[in-house]
C-alpha cells in the first residue's frame, strides 16, 4: 500500500509521520520552493514545527512520480492551492481508483466552494474523502491521542479510508456520510478560533469565552443547515470538537492570529511571525460572503472579517458585538 501526502506543511508532515507504519511506501510531494534542504536531505523540519520523518519516507517535487501507484492521495494543501494542485494531478495522470483524502479546511474565496466541490470540479470522476476534527499538529506529534472524522457520500469508501488511516491509541477515526457538515464545521470554526484568541488577548474572561463559543457555534450551525448539513454533524468532532480545541489552544495558528490582533498587531506582521498559513484569515471573508448570499447573520465572523481587513481597534470590535440589537436565542434539534 502506498500513501502520497501533498503538501509539506505542518499538518502534512505530521500526517506523513503519524501514518508511516500504516503503509509500505510513503511519499511527500511539494513544490520545489517548499522543499527545504533540511527536509530533502535529512527528512527533518525544524520550523514552524519540529518533525523527524523516517528514512522510508520519500520527498519529491515530481507529481507524476509521487502519485504513481498511490492507493491514498492525502491532500494537505492551503485552500488557495487546492484547485491548481488538482490541475497538476489531472496533468500527472491521476487514476479514477485513487482515493483523494482532503485535509484542508477552508472555502475557496472566489467561488465559495467547499474543498470537495473544488476537487470534483477539476477531477469529476475521483472518489473524495474529507478528513477533519480536533487535530492540533503539535499534540499529535507528541503522541497525545485524538479522534477525527472521515466523510464520504459513499460509506464503503469512508470505511476503507478509516481502516487505512486509523492509528491505535493515537488517531481514532469515525465515518460520516454528511460531507457538507464535516467540511463546514472544520472550515467555519477557524474564524471563531481567531475571535477566541482575540478575546483572550483582551482578557475578557471565562464568561465571555463561554458566550463566544456558544454564539460562534450558532453561526456555524446557521450557515451549515442552510447549505444542507445535519446539525448532529456540526455538533460532532469536526464541528464542536474542533471548535473547542482550536478556541482553547495557543497551539492553533488561527487562535494565534486572533491573539496578536487583540494585542493591536497588524495582519502582515502577524502572518510574517507565524510563518505558516492560518486558513481562518481568508475564510473570514468567504464566510461573510457566503452568509450574505444565504441571508444568514454571522456577527462574530463579520467582526473578525473587519478586524482582519481594516484598522478597527479591539475595543471597537467588542462594542459592535455587545451592543447589537437584542435577539431571541434560536436552537436546532
Amino acid at each position: 500500500m502506498k500513501l502520497t501526502v501533498l503538501g509539506p506543511g505542518c499538518w502534512g508532515l505530521t500526517l506523513a509521520w503519524l501514518l508511516t507504519d500504516n503503509f509500505d511506501e510513503v511519499v511527500v510531494w511539494g513544490r520545489p520552493s517548499d522543499l527545504k534542504d533540511e527536509l530533502v536531505n535529512h527528512k527533518r523540519c525544524s520550523k514552524p514545527i519540529s518533525v523527524q520523518l523516517r528514512d522510508k519516507v520519500q520527498i519529491t517535487a515530481d507529481m507524476a512520480e509521487a502519485i504513481k501507484d498511490a492507493d491514498i492521495i492525502l491532500s494537505v494543501i492551503a485552500t488557495a492551492g487546492v484547485r491548481p494542485v488538482c490541475e497538476q494531478l489531472k496533468s500527472a495522470g491521476i487514476k479514477d481508483n485513487q482515493i483523494v483524502v482532503n485535509a484542508s479546511k477552508g472555502i475557496e474565496p472566489d467561488t465559495l466552494m467547499r474543498m470537495s466541490e473544488v476537487i470534483k470540479d477539476v477531477l469529476p470522476n475521483q472518489k473524495v474523502v474529507i478528513l477533519s476534527g480536533p487535530t492540533l499538529a503539535k499534540e499529535v506529534l507528541a503522541g497525545k491521542p485524538t479522534a477525527a472524522v472521515v466523510a464520504c457520500e459513499d460509506e464503503d469508501t469512508a470505511k476503507h479510508v478509516q481502516e487505512l488511516l486509523n492509528v491505535p491509541n493515537k488517531f481514532r477515526l469515525y465515518t460520516n456520510t454528511d460531507v457538507i457538515g464535516v467540511e463546514l464545521g472544520g472550515s467555519l470554526k477557524n474564524v471563531i478560533a481567531i475571535a477566541s484568541g482575540f478575546a483572550h488577548a483582551m482578557e475578557l474572561g471565562d464568561n465571555c469565552m463561554g458566550t463566544l463559543l456558544t454564539r460562534g457555534m450558532a453561526e456555524i450551525v446557521r450557515v451549515g443547515v442552510k447549505l444542507g448539513a445535519k446539525p448532529s454533524t456540526l455538533y460532532g468532532l469536526s464541528g464542536m470538537g474542533d471548535l473547542i480545541a482550536t478556541c482553547s489552544s495557543p497551539k492553533s495558528r488561527n487562535y494565534t492570529v486572533g491573539f496578536m490582533l487583540g494585542q493591536g498587531f497588524k495582519l502582515d506582521h502577524i502572518l510574517a511571525e507565524l510563518g505558516s498559513v492560518a486558513e481562518g484569515v481568508k475564510t473570514s471573508k468567504a464566510v461573510c460572503d457566503l452568509a450574505k448570499k444565504l441571508g444568514v447573520e454571522v456577527p462574530v465572523s463579520d467582526a473578525i472579517c473587519e478586524a482582519v481587513n481594516t484598522d478597527i481597534t479591539p475595543p471597537e470590535v467588542l462594542s459592535k458585538l455587545m451592543n447589537r440589537k437584542l435577539k431571541k436565542e434560536e436552537s436546532y434539534s
